[in-house]
């Protein structure tokens, strides 16, 4: 087995791991870089191999940082099969057809507006682009085979968002996990994630190595920012990815209204793609935790604001009531309007509810920042902002070191992916000393772009 990694080893976008075994070229995950401008200026160059010589990818999940770049590969010539859980297609479906959409409006305003250095501004690519992605697309149910020449290769329940899955390759000889990105063992929304099987080599995700994730319960302070908005009369704008993030923030809600219904107040979910992958939740009913009364109750509370012109009525509207749109990082989508129009007002409020990648203005806000590049200007935010703690779909370090020590046998190999360096280190220092996790503790952070031995460690 040669394993080399092209994007999501030195940080958490960009997934694309080439695994070349069995004389077979299987690219694991095939992610679009997100956050600083370096990252996202690598989206637009030649891929650093040539797609033809793809034999098939394996789609862990839909999430943007780890199938956004597929359009772009079918486009450069790949011709393979792309294999996704059913679950995981139909999430990867909207995700892309969401992110061209996107895309191309953006390029659109900046050639109308003349804010992009570029003439014309191009979009990475469009929606015919994503279609004939699509229709490369194969969907496996969990713990079914595939089988590629001498390589079998299974999907594995992984939690963390709908069709999420860790996966299993098998050359006959040896056996290496790519774990995707890993849920919580004790999600409100998502089941656990499968346990891994007995194998050769483990390449993990890292992103909340170095932390855990507090345990509390998060209705409190919600209710507190609540009782806030009511009394101000302002405006609640929560960032929020469509896929997981959205749907969990609307039981929360839920939840917290049913049992405190004083705080009752409008809530405007400004987000087609999440009110589509809501109805996703209707078609996978074994994939989470939520009864059909619940997901009733839940998406029933929220008001779904289809059309752009509807939403920029919500600009004009006076509070109190509260915002859900995309984009998670607010690197795009409708929050950013919705934050021009809202964000300068201090009675209002803007909630971060996850993992904020360096690069992006979610991040700037976090750290500090109040001054941000909206759409080619500057804009000076003067809401309140503060961070709804433990709402990421990730597990912490806790969480991936019990998930590794429930494998019947350790792996002789972990590689850790996905994770700023910090985040990279802590978690490997943590997995060396507890040597029951990995066989002989050889564990190491994954090379960009040179080729290892996935068991031996060994570069090639």
């Amino acid at each position: 087995m040669k394993l080399t990694s092209f994007g999501g080893a030195a940080g958490v976008t960009g997934s694309k791991h080439l695994l070349e075994a069995g004389g077979k070229r299987v690219l694991i995950d095939c992610g679009m870089f997100q956050g600083e401008k370096p990252g996202r200026l690598r989206n637009w160059e030649p891929p650093p191999f040539d797609p033809r010589d793809i034999d098939a990818v394996m789609l862990t999940h839909g999430h943007l940082d780890h199938c956004g770049y597929l359009p772009r590969l079918v486009k450069a010539g790949f011709r393979g099969p792309i294999y996704a859980t059913r679950a995981g297609r139909e999430v990867a479906r909207v995700i892309m057809m969401d992110s061209a959409r996107l895309q191309e409006e953006d390029a659109e305003q900046a050639n109308r507006d003349g804010w992009s250095k570029h003439h014309p501004a191009l979009p990475l690519y469009d929606t015919g682009d994503v279609e004939r992605a699509l229709h490369r697309f194969r969907s496996v149910s969990y713990g079914q085979p595939v089988r590629l020449g001498e390589l079998e290769i299974r999907f594995f329940h992984a939690g963390h968002i709908l069709g999420a899955a860790g996966v299993l390759v098998d050359d006959g000889k040896e056996r290496i996990w790519f774990s995707g990105d890993i849920g919580r063992l004790h999600d409100i929304l998502m089941f656990p994630p499968h346990p891994p099987e007995a194998v050769d080599a483990m390449v993990m995700e890292s992103t909340y190595g170095d932390r855990l994730h507090p345990r509390i319960d998060p209705e409190d302070p919600l209710a507190e920012i609540l009782a806030g908005i009511m009394e101000r009369r302002g405006v609640l704008l929560v960032p929020s990815f469509a896929v997981g993030r959205a749907q969990t923030l609307m039981l929360l809600l839920d939840r917290l209204l049913r049992r405190r219904p004083e705080l009752e107040l409008p809530i405007y979910l400004s987000s087609p793609m999440a009110a589509g992958v809501s109805e996703l939740y209707r078609s996978y009913p074994d994939e989470h935790r939520l009864s059909p009364e619940e997901m009733e109750s839940v998406f029933s509370r929220v008001r779904v604001v289809e059309h752009a012109q509807r939403a920029r009525r919500l600009d004009r509207k006076e509070g109190p009531f509260v915002i859900i749109a995309g984009s998670g990082m607010l690197t795009g989508g409708r929050i950013l309007g919705h934050l021009l129009a809202h964000g300068e007002n201090p009675d209002n409020h803007v909630l971060l509810t996850g993992y904020q990648a360096p690069g992006t203005r979610g991040r700037a806000l976090l750290d500090g920042e109040r001054e941000l590049k909206i759409q080619g200007r500057r804009f000076l935010l003067q809401a309140q902002v503060d961070m709804l703690e433990g709402q990421s779909a990730h597990a912490d370090r806790d969480e991936l070191r019990q998930w590794l020590a429930a494998a019947p046998a350790p792996p002789r190999h972990v590689w850790l992916v996905h994770g700023e360096g910090p985040a990279r280190a802590a978690l490997a220092e943590v997995l060396r000393a507890d040597r029951s996790r990995v066989d002989g503790g050889g564990v190491a952070e994954l090379p960009e772009g040179v080729a290892v031995d996935p068991v031996s460690g060994q570069a090639m």
